[in-house]
């Protein structure tokens, strides 16, 4: 059997469907149907009569439903600090135990309502770390859209643009 400790989980161990590999590295192991993998033990975890704890929480949210601490926290009408406590020490409280549990499950039973809010969840965080970056080339004005942490390491590599309020527009001006 082998003991898998994705995202922190202690208590999940495989009777089967993995395959121990030996590449140039070393010994790998290759797991047969990861996602389907991950979809059995949250459904599992939504069945457990005790409460989840804050690695069973965590599991759920980032690989189960695939939202960040910060989007799960706004769904809730927290902060994602808030969520992040909560996975931390283990004290997940009893009400965000149980929504989780029935988010999730109504999200793979095919409840297409809330498929549907965590997708455009999962949208606007995309959206959030994202910039438009447009410059010109040749005369003519290019944009494209930039991840925030490869736009925050170009500005630092360059001379920062500076912004100016103009009527009700912001404009950056390159000096």
């Amino acid at each position: 059997m082998y003991h898998y400790t994705d995202g922190g989980l202690k208590n999940v161990w495989l009777a089967n469907g993995y395959q121990v590999i030996k590449t140039q590295f070393g010994e790998a192991i290759r797991f047969q149907d990861l996602d389907g993998l991950t979809r059995s033990i949250c459904l599992t975890l939504t069945q457990k009569p005790a409460r989840l704890s804050g690695i069973e929480f965590r599991y759920v949210r980032s690989a189960g439903m695939l939202l960040s601490q910060p989007a799960l926290g706004r769904l809730l009408g927290l902060d994602g600090q808030t969520v992040a406590r909560w996975e931390k020490s283990g004290r997940v409280p009893l009400w965000a135990d149980k929504f989780i549990r029935l988010l999730y499950s109504a999200q793979v039973n095919g409840e297409q309502a809330i498929a549907d809010v965590l997708e455009r969840t999962r949208v606007v965080e995309r959206l959030a770390c994202e910039r438009i970056v447009a410059k010109t080339w040749r005369g003519q004005w290019k944009s494209k859209i930039v991840d925030t942490d490869e736009a925050v390491k170009k500005d630092a590599q360059s001379s920062k643009p500076k912004t100016v309020k103009t009527r009700n527009h912001r404009a950056a001006i390159s000096v």
